[in-house]
């Protein structure tokens, strides 16, 4: 079973930004997923199915929006620099 979101926006909103309706509401919806996986909230796979598309292609579209397709958060960045590090230290 899945719900339906609906969202109100101005007729002229597509053309405004140069884009038909069904356009802009893949478009809308794609940001929202993009942000729920940026924000930690959605897998990529969870966020790509939630937009209808194959995970792949839902981590290339992360680019258009400035989006890493790696999460990591600080200890695990830390974590990983730290190890870097003593692999560099121990050539």
């Amino acid at each position: 079973m899945s719900n339906t979101l609906t969202l109100e926006y101005p007729e002229s909103l597509p053309d405004t930004l140069h884009m038909t309706a069904p356009e802009f509401e893949r478009e809308a919806k794609l940001s929202m997923a993009v942000k729920l996986y940026e924000t930690g909230k959605l897998s990529s796979s969870q966020a790509a199915a939630l937009v209808g598309m194959p995970r792949v292609h839902f981590l290339y579209e992360l680019a258009r929006y400035g989006v890493s397709p790696q999460q990591l958060e600080a200890g695990e960045l830390a974590r990983d620099l730290a190890h870097a590090e003593q692999a560099l230290a121990g050539h």
